[in-house]
């Protein structure tokens, strides 16, 4: 009971820095989804950078460690290359949303092509992208609460009560309250990533150099890249995947719209991809469990971390550790759930009903909230999968929509509208065509090259998509109407930081 309590207390005081977070402000939609754009260097660090830390993290990452080995090096990688490119991408997207007053993402879309059917269709696109993610949110929330509190609270209730939770968080505090929240969240998960990365090679090998040791000892060639399935080229694209798609995701991109000036990004870009070195503790916790707790097999092995910290430490301890975890849902959740409500009210619903008053807009973006909780729950329940590859399917789906940002953002306006959806449409396809089906490039195709075959079907995707954007741009530009000339990237005086 002891960690259960623990537990609880960090609910609690998620849900009071929340409700303290919107004392004093009129949350109306601007306010609710990107903070009156007044967030700071800290703030919009920890939106930005500290939402890389999930349940996909605290959980997936050490599964992956445990359960693939040298494949699971991927997701120390991709944020450092995101992070580098923000400090090109982020600042004009930012000045073109401040003139604009662009509250979601979707609205960029809207604005730079002048067309309100392509941000539905964008809007669209990241809600369907954001439900595995948030159904890894709530499969992450279910394992921590359910195994911290050795079993007494099932993984089922935990996840309908988390769902709650975070529906009456979302609701009523906005991303001011995940802005506050994620202080907490990221101060108490990298005290317990570094405590668990450190404590646990020393008390079971003597050291980190020992642990591996043991492991390759164990498991040869676990530490290597296998040749084939998730090889090099499987690797690398992968990686390339999921750097360019970072701030693909809504929450990131609309998150970015918070801060007070583009300085903001340029001094973050500079620090962020240290923030990344901490999930090496991660990957040392997951290669402890495998020889002390073996035997997970699947999703299972998402478990590894928190099995070995139940089998090491007194129940206090691991509710510490099950209350930071539960953070890490709480937070990327509370995003994901207000930008995809924030999206479909906004994107959908109004240009359905353009005479929509911006009160009502916001009213309903909160009333879509606990009815997109509720979806999630549904496929939470009825869906399978590791979390990490939860996740790998959603930045498949949201890569897609890179060309058309990038486009947006030339000197000389190269894709048009009709050009922009066509390719998003191409690649949104081919990657649902592929993940339900299950059919591998390899099966279609088997006289292929195996670095071929090995590549993230989310990259083939994002060719097709490239090939068919540039294409229907080429033969629609003739016929477009005048566009305003775009904004280049890194267009305004350079900012010294």
């Amino acid at each position: 009971m002891t960690a259960i309590a623990i537990i609880l207390v960090f609910l609690v005081a998620s849900i009071a820095l929340g409700l303290r977070a919107r004392s004093g402000k009129d949350m109306d939609l601007e306010q609710w989804s990107v903070g009156g754009r007044g967030f700071g260097t800290i703030f919009v660090f920890l939106l930005l950078a500290g939402e890389i830390y999930t349940t996909f993290t605290f959980l997936g990452a050490s599964g992956w460690a445990y359960g693939k080995g040298a494949p699971a090096y991927y997701i120390l990688c991709y944020a450092s290359l995101a992070y580098v490119m923000s400090y090109w991408l982020l600042p004009p997207i930012w000045r073109y949303a401040k003139e604009h007053r662009l509250i979601s993402q979707s609205d960029f879309f809207v604005a730079k092509f002048d067309s309100p059917l392509l941000g539905s269709l964008v809007a669209l696109v990241g809600v369907i992208a954001m439900v595995p993610y948030l159904v890894l949110q709530l499969k992450g929330l279910g394992i921590i609460v359910s195994v911290a509190s050795y079993g007494h609270i099932s993984s089922h209730w935990a996840i309908v009560i988390g769902t709650v939770a975070l529906t009456a968080y979302v609701t009523l505090s906005g991303i001011h309250g995940s802005a506050w929240t994620a202080l907490l969240k990221d101060v108490t998960i990298l005290a317990v990533v570094l405590f668990l990365g450190l404590y646990l090679p020393l008390h079971y090998f003597d050291g980190i150099g020992n642990m591996f040791h043991a492991v390759d000892h164990a498991k040869p060639h676990f530490l290597t890249l296998p040749s084939s399935g998730m090889s090099t080229s499987w690797f690398a694209s992968t990686v390339l995947l999921s750097a360019i798609g970072f701030y693909m995701w809504p929450h990131s991109f609309s998150a970015s719209y918070t801060a007070q000036n583009e300085k903001v990004f340029r001094r973050n870009a500079i620090f962020m991809p240290l923030y990344q070195l901490v999930l090496l503790f991660v990957f040392f916790a997951g290669f402890a469990a495998l020889l002390v707790v073996p035997g997970l097999k699947g999703a299972d092995a998402d478990l590894s971390l928190l099995r070995i910290t139940t089998a090491t430490f007194p129940p206090w301890v691991v509710g510490i550790v099950g209350g930071a975890g539960l953070l890490t849902a709480l937070v990327p959740g509370s995003l994901l759930l207000m930008t995809s409500a924030t999206c479909l009210a906004k994107n959908v619903y109004r240009v359905a009903r353009p005479a929509t008053p911006d009160a009502k807009v916001g009213q309903l973006a909160k009333v879509l909230v606990p009815i997109l909780a509720l979806i999630s729950l549904y496929f939470t329940f009825n869906g399978g999968g590791s979390l990490v590859s939860l996740l790998l399917m959603g930045y498949a789906l949201v890569t897609q929509l890179f060309p058309a940002v990038v486009g947006s953002l030339l000197p000389r306006r190269v894709v048009t509208k009709q050009g922009a959806a066509a390719g998003i449409i191409a690649g949104v396809t081919t990657v649902a065509v592929v993940t339900l089906t299950g059919v591998a490039l390899g099966t279609l195709l088997p006289f292929l090259p195996q670095a071929v075959k090995d590549l993230n079907v989310g990259i083939i995707a994002l060719a097709l998509n490239v090939a068919i954007t540039l294409a229907v741009s080429a033969a629609t530009r003739a016929t477009a109407p005048g566009a305003p000339p775009a904004e280049p990237i890194g267009s305004a005086e350079p900012q010294h930081v």
